[in-house]
């Protein structure tokens, strides 16, 4: 390696995140992260611990005791989940309506599952007709496994709906609330979910990197009735146990990553001081103001309105547009990131989030003037300055502040 290269410090540019994840990291999150760091059997840090607890306890609507983050991004909390409630030879039904429904059927047969796909279209919900015939057609089944929020297609599931199906067919659940925490209503005890995970860069404002997850007492039964040892040590929660719920005597299992979770205790206090009511009706005030913007300017939302997630709007592209060249001048021009699809929908659709800190007024209306500027020309009323008009008359006919 060359010694001509000078290193130096990384400096960041500005940007306002309004792509799929992860969304603005508040302030507040970010001085608590540069706090000093102690150690992960700490008597501070396992108080710190409770707490986190407590305010996930709260976030995610349960009583769950096993209530905690995963040291690990959300797809960790997906396998996590998945790999403690499956054993081998073990039927689990998967709802398939996009990107993520795919990665949980993977992880399905990873572990050595057999997995009974259900398939909707993407930009649809999971079909609870669907999944009531497949349960039907497999009673051996023991897990459901769906995503609640389809963060690749902006799609909004009836999660109680699911929940109740396979309750009475004797099945526990899965599910994927990575992007509907603390965006929309989770209600993880009302609606009898057993194994919920999330993530703490979506609706919470947190930097990347844990996944808080929960699971019933129906699921901690599972895992501890399993004849076969779980596949991952690491996310084995028969050892995580001892750690994040063993009491005052913690029982040392990995490292924690104590200043992260400084970080997400700052926002999950945050969530409590706004309360969980708030939060869901202000994503649903910004989301209406955006998605009335962006049909003034002629684009399409992919989602029907009844199935919108409104902190992950997903639109569809005018015909011929350069996708990577237009999102990279909304970078260069506005500092403005927003997501481009993936699997089937790449190239033909953008993913913007409303999430959490960045869920305001002024990102909506800012949004919607840079994608007028760059789509001048390109889509059929961009560049009239009808999307900025069209989101404050939303604004105007709404009551809340």
């Amino acid at each position: 390696m060359s010694d001509a290269h000078q290193f130096r410090s990384f400096e960041p540019p500005l940007r306002m995140l309004m792509g799929p994840g992860p969304s603005d990291v508040h302030p507040r999150v970010l001085q608590a992260m540069a706090r000093p760091t102690i150690g992960h059997l700490d008597p501070a840090f396992v108080d710190l611990m409770d707490e986190v607890k407590r305010l996930l306890q709260y976030a995610m609507r349960t009583d769950n005791p096993l209530t905690f983050p995963i040291s690990a991004p959300g797809s960790a909390g997906m396998e996590a989940c998945l790999v403690n409630l499956i054993e081998p030879g073990d039927t689990v039904i998967v709802g398939r309506n996009g990107v993520f429904g795919g990665r949980m059927h993977s992880i399905i047969e990873r572990a050595g599952g057999r997995a009974i796909a259900v398939d909707d279209a993407w930009g649809s919900p999971v079909d609870p007709d669907k999944v009531e015939a497949a349960l039907k057609q497999h009673p051996e089944a023991s897990l459901l496994a769906f995503v609640h929020a389809e963060t690749s297609t902006g799609a909004l599931s009836d999660a109680a709906r699911l929940a109740e199906l396979a309750r009475a067919h004797g099945c526990l659940t899965v599910v994927d609330a990575v992007t509907s925490l603390a965006g929309v209503p989770l209600e993880v005890d009302a609606w009898g979910l057993d194994a919920v995970y999330s993530g703490s860069q979506k609706c919470m404002s947190c930097a990347p990197g844990l996944s808080p997850v929960s699971f019933s007492a129906r699921a901690v039964e599972r895992i501890q009735a399993r004849k076969t040892p779980v596949q991952s040590w690491f996310l084995d929660l028969s050892l995580v146990m001892g750690y994040w719920d063993g009491g005052a005597k913690r029982a040392y299992h990995h490292t924690a990553p104590v200043n992260a979770i400084y970080g997400l205790h700052e926002a999950l206090l945050m969530v409590h001081e706004e309360g969980l009511e708030q939060a869901w009706a202000r994503h649903q005030l910004h989301h209406r103001a955006l998605a009335a913007g962006l049909s003034a300017m002629g684009m399409r939302l992919r989602v029907a309105p009844e199935h919108r997630l409104p902190q992950l709007n997903v639109v569809e592209l005018p015909a011929g547009l350069d996708d990577g060249a237009t999102r990279a001048r909304l970078l260069r021009d506005y500092g403005l990131e927003v997501g481009g699809g993936l699997g089937d929908l790449a190239g033909k659709v953008w993913r913007i989030g409303l999430m959490g800190t960045a869920c305001t007024r002024r990102n909506v209306l800012g949004c919607i003037a840079a994608i007028d500027d760059v789509l001048r020309g390109a889509a059929p009323d961009a560049g009239k300055g009808l999307g900025v008009a069209a989101a404050l008359a939303a604004y105007g006919m709404s009551e809340q502040p």
